[in-house]
């Protein structure tokens, strides 16, 4: 260092040789702090093994959430260092249509909205995922699996969540044959609910359970291999609890669904 060769071969002090070279003396001064990115490092490397399809944003909010409050750019800064970032596939742009504004509930129990999903085990055979999401909150209300979920599976899972959660005011549902069905208009009627049909090929106007279905597959089926239905239904009520109670939703603020929940309670 030129300052310091100054103070030793000519004798002047320190704030002389700083003067005579133009170097800020708090420059000079200033001793780099030993960086400690190991709690980071754990705490990345246990979510991206965890939650291995989620980004930077989501595993940025869950640390807040358990209480780290790591500057943003330290936590991006060993994120791109670890390399976990997602790689994207870029989609082809589309031109512009004609959007329908999707109904936005204020309340828990307005509207649900109900759809299916299918994926297969290990051994080739087929299973469907039933899944009923509050649109309000985006909590998921049931996730259920089996080999088949016909009408009747359909009402026997609603008559339990009216057991502990009550029912909506609204249904909102595709045009698929379990759904078209008279047995579940009826029992509708029967408890005062509007079954509320989408237009055919339109799935956006289901947009809240599809924003989920596209989150179920990226995260919990295109992210795991199933052997058996048992290990599916243990799989989906362990990222079911994650998924209400801890993950981060851009669209709630960064707030977890049951947050909402308890705000209202």
């Amino acid at each position: 260092m030129l300052v310091r060769h100054m103070m030793e071969a000519h004798g002047v002090s320190q704030r002389q040789a700083c003067k005579a070279l133009s170097v800020p003396r708090s420059s000079y001064q200033y001793i780099s702090k030993p960086k400690n990115d190991t709690p980071v490092i754990n705490e990345l490397q246990s979510l991206a093994e965890k939650h291995p399809a989620i980004g930077f944003w989501q595993s940025y909010f869950r640390l807040r959430r358990k209480g780290f409050m790591w500057n943003h750019k330290k936590v991006y800064r060993i994120y791109t260092a670890l390399q976990l970032n997602i790689r994207r596939r870029f989609r082809k742009r589309l031109p512009t249509r004609a959007k329908q504004a999707l109904y936005q509930p204020c309340a828990i129990n307005e509207v649900w909205s109900i759809d299916f999903m299918s994926d297969s085990l290990w051994d080739g055979r087929k299973f469907r995922l039933l899944n009923i999401v509050d649109d309000f909150n985006r909590q998921i209300l049931a996730l259920e699996a089996d080999l088949s979920l016909p009408t009747l599976r359909v009402i026997r899972v609603l008559e339990y969540l009216k057991e502990f959660r009550g029912l909506p005011k609204m249904i909102r549902v595709d045009n698929g044959p379990e759904f078209i069905s008279h047995v579940l208009d009826e029992w509708c009627r029967k408890n005062g609910i509007t079954l509320v049909y989408i237009q055919p090929g339109k799935p956006m106007q289901n947009g809240y359970v599809e924003r989920c279905n596209g989150s179920v597959r990226k995260e919990l089926l295109n992210a795991n291999i199933f052997y058996s239905l048992h290990e599916v239904r243990e799989k989906i009520e362990e990222w079911m609890l994650d998924y209400n109670y801890e993950r981060p939703h851009q669209s709630l603020n960064y707030k977890a669904p049951i947050d909402l929940l308890e705000v209202l309670c």
